[in-house]
């Protein structure tokens, strides 16, 4: 069984980030960490509990991410995830000295 110890700070960093952060996907890492930490079994974390399931390799990756890198470590980096499905034509000066 995988555990993972956060401190007192942390916890409270990782509390307020379940209720109030702006990204849902940094909420549910939150949750998860804590769940965790509290002594649940990861692959249970992520089986329910969450905004949906996931598989227990990406509630691993998280509490990898958390222990490497702290609270920052729950934040995507850029240029991840999916892309935009439309892109907006771009011309070049557009309008400018016609």
């Amino acid at each position: 069984m995988r555990t993972v110890s956060v401190t007192a700070e942390e916890r409270a960093t990782l509390e307020q980030m379940v209720r109030t952060d702006p990204k849902p996907y940094r909420r549910e890492r939150a949750k998860a960490i804590l769940a965790v930490a509290d002594g649940a079994v990861a692959s249970h974390v992520a089986e329910s509990g969450l905004l949906r399931r996931r598989k227990a390799e990406t509630i691993y990756a998280w509490l990898d991410a958390f222990e490497m890198k702290g609270i920052a470590g729950l934040t995507q980096l850029p240029g991840r995830g999916r892309s935009p499905a439309f892109f907006s034509p771009q011309v070049p000066n557009a309008g400018v000295g016609s």
